[in-house]
């Protein structure tokens, strides 16, 4: 006997049936993800291989570069979708690494003096206090002030986070 038949089963594919699909995603446009405007696509991609390439740089300097690798590619996803597949991995490894940079008092001591460090650096860039030094100006010692304040952000996120998951 057909079982598909049966007024019992019927009802989900009843209820699919009548639900009439948008006319505007339709056809060919079912596979392909909604796209933002193409400007913002631009500055989506510009923004997040930047966020990237710094990420990559500060996984070998002191500094979130695994979080920045991940703003980066969050970002690149809402540019490009065929790097959307990258990020749960990517976010998965830096959530790891935000949880142990905080499990010990030792790793969040390094992370407070990493962060003044940059934040001084910035200093003694804006102040040009050392002539010697490239790049003398605010230019160079905003974006090291910066980047202490995003290291004492992500700290205090990672804190929470971990303290907050009942570690």
């Amino acid at each position: 006997m057909d079982t598909s038949r049966r007024p019992d089963t019927d009802e989900p594919s009843a209820r699919r049936e009548d639900t009439a699909p948008d006319p505007a995603h339709s056809g060919a446009h079912d596979a392909t993800p909604d796209l933002p405007h193409p400007a913002a696509r631009v500055v989506h991609g510009i923004v997040g291989g930047v966020l990237v390439m710094v990420g990559v740089v500060l996984l070998v300097l002191p500094g979130p570069g695994l979080l920045l690798v991940l703003a980066g590619l969050i970002l690149l996803s809402h540019a490009v979708p065929a790097v959307a597949h990258l990020v749960e991995p990517v976010r998965r490894q830096a959530l790891q690494a935000a949880e142990a940079s905080v499990s010990a008092w030792w790793r969040i001591a390094g992370t407070v003096a990493a962060g003044l460090a940059l934040v001084g650096a910035g200093l003694v860039w804006g102040l040009r206090l050392l002539p010697w030094l490239p790049f003398l100006g605010w230019s160079t010692g905003a974006s090291l002030i910066l980047s202490g304040c995003v290291v004492f952000a992500l700290m205090i996120w990672s804190y929470r986070r971990m303290r907050g998951s009942g570690h």
